[in-house]
């Protein structure tokens, strides 16, 4: 268990420094949706981003890292989320890709009202909820928005990533990488890095004349 917990301390730090988009996909989304990381944060005394279904209190989904692509209007706001989750055993790989499941029930990304008020990041005064580019007023509580699309990089040490491999076939928003992809220093700068995650987002699902 103490190895478990140092393990997800060492790719939180890791990940404290990747940038507000997911190394590998453009600041902004399609129809220039805004990236922003919600997790790690070391801000807003630990108020920051998490998953949820509706009418639950208790019950949350805590990735590792998170990071939000707010899109579509003030009116119809959402998010599509890149998550990533260090997993240190089968069991818990098990229980985190069951978070990440297809279900028919929504999932909401809940934003938390310290978060959406803190600056974007060092150097850069403009606070999240204005950054969105959807929420069009100051809030004063926090914000709950649909999940349209879920994206989600599990890291697994070299013995369960090879298991996995040979024995098990990925779900479409899955996508898995060895742990030391994870803990290595300016890991998100690695070219097989980006490449590797700018796979994971709806426009990879297109056709693009440019690439005739």
């Amino acid at each position: 268990m103490d190895e478990l917990r140092s393990l997800d301390s060492i790719v939180r730090q890791r990940l404290q420094s990747w940038p507000q988009h997911p190394p590998g996909l453009p600041e902004l989304g399609p129809r220039r949706a805004k990236w922003l990381r919600g997790r790690p944060v070391d801000q807003n005394g630990g108020y920051n981003p998490f998953l949820k279904i509706p009418g639950s209190e208790r019950l949350r989904t805590v990735p590792d890292g998170l990071w939000l692509n707010f899109g579509g209007s003030s009116v119809d706001p959402f998010v599509d989320i890149f998550a990533v989750e260090a997993c240190g055993s089968l069991q818990n790989l098990l229980d985190k890709r069951s978070r990440f499941a297809p279900r028919i029930s929504s999932l909401l990304a809940v934003c938390p009202l310290p978060w959406l008020r803190a600056p974007v990041m060092m150097g850069d005064s403009t606070p999240r909820w204005l950054a969105t580019g959807v929420i069009r007023d100051e809030p004063s509580q926090a914000v709950m928005l649909p999940v349209r699309d879920i994206r989600v990089m599990y890291g697994l040490k070299p013995k369960l990533f090879k298991g996995f491999l040979t024995n098990q076939v990925p779900q479409p928003h899955e996508y898995f990488v060895p742990m030391e992809a994870l803990t290595a220093e300016n890991g998100d700068k690695d070219p097989a890095m980006q490449a590797f995650v700018a796979r994971a987002t709806v426009t990879a699902n297109f056709f693009s004349f440019t690439e005739r």
